[in-house]
């Protein structure tokens, strides 16, 4: 394989820090894999395609190295105004780092949207790239051996030289640690980016508001993948509580894109709602570090992913 000779630990190697992205098509495991290195959630995760809406940032600190994770949305063939604005974002995050990961699942024979996205990556010549089998704990030995080769294969069909192919279960946290360490020697020398101890560069309202929306998809998968938009009004300490008891108050709003929507996201007597108030509350406590009144509420902005006054209000 690539670099053999940059591997070899030394206490005069220069320390490396630089950007790599995580691409693949949508439900590629890349966020889960994005957490896995980082060591803590960082990207929203779901079974749904295109959950990631923007680039997340997850810093991995080590002696040698500082990599700085880009967790870009999926590529896809866009049918909105939102897709073709998602896609955007990867094209232009492609062009910005210094290694790429392709990830393709373990369970899934290579299909037309891994082959898209090789056809893309195989335009960008200089920039190193790694394979990344993920979801390996899915599949036996035999199916895993058969993946390999045949991305080992699409590599040479398209002439894209893969400085590795690496299997890894972000789940299982195997082979988590080797592909930092494959990555590591592939970025350019250079003095930490970040402080010690930064774990993400993304806003904290933005985050608050990718837990909420997470939490949100968890309940209506099925009913509505896409429609959900979540927006973070404001976040204020609660006055006049003592110093040792601090709560934090976060006034938010789900928007979906029709008034009938507006029930299923509530659901019956607000149980819904209730729910998603107090999953993504738990996480966004464990985020801040301190205890959180979540005020939801659900509001319809009509057909927002087709609306580019909408979709600027939302953040996109």
């Amino acid at each position: 394989m690539a670099r053999m000779s940059d591997r070899s630990p030394s206490s005069t190697t220069a320390h490396r820090a630089g950007f790599a992205c995580f691409v693949g098509r949508p439900n590629a495991g890349k966020s889960t894999l994005t957490n896995a290195l980082v060591g803590t959630k960082v990207a929203i995760t779901s079974n749904r395609p295109q959950t990631t809406r923007h680039t997340v940032r997850g810093i991995v600190h080590r002696p040698d190295a500082q990599l700085v994770l880009v967790d870009t949305p999926g590529l896809h063939k866009p049918r909105t105004l939102l897709g073709e604005r998602l896609n955007d974002v990867v094209r232009t995050t492609w062009a910005e780092v210094d290694v790429i990961g392709f990830c393709l699942p373990a369970d899934q024979k290579i299909g037309p949207g891994d082959k898209f996205i090789a056809k893309e990556l195989a335009g960008i010549k200089k920039t190193p790239k790694i394979a990344i089998v993920t979801k390996t704990d899915l599949v036996d030995s035999k199916a895993l051996a058969e993946q390999l080769l045949a991305i080992q294969q699409l590599g040479a069909e398209l002439g894209i030289e893969w400085a590795e192919i690496v299997p890894v279960s972000a789940v299982g946290d195997t082979q988590v640690k080797l592909l930092a360490d494959l990555i590591a020697p592939l970025l350019p020398e250079s003095p930490p980016l970040y402080p010690e101890g930064d774990l993400t560069d993304e806003p904290e309202m933005v985050m608050v508001a990718e837990l909420i929306r997470e939490a949100a998809l968890e309940g209506v998968r099925d009913e509505l993948p896409h429609s959900i938009a979540v927006v973070v009004e404001e976040m204020l300490p609660r006055e006049n509580r003592p110093a040792d008891k601090p709560l934090l108050d976060i006034h938010a709003n789900v928007y979906i894109e029709r008034p009938s929507q507006k029930g299923i996201i509530i659901g019956p007597k607000g149980s819904r709602l209730k729910e998603v108030g107090m999953k993504s509350r738990k996480h966004i406590e464990a985020l801040l570090g301190t205890p959180v009144f979540l005020d939801l509420h659900v509001k319809v902005a009509k057909d927002w992913q087709r609306d580019p006054k909408q979709l600027r209000k939302l953040g996109f």
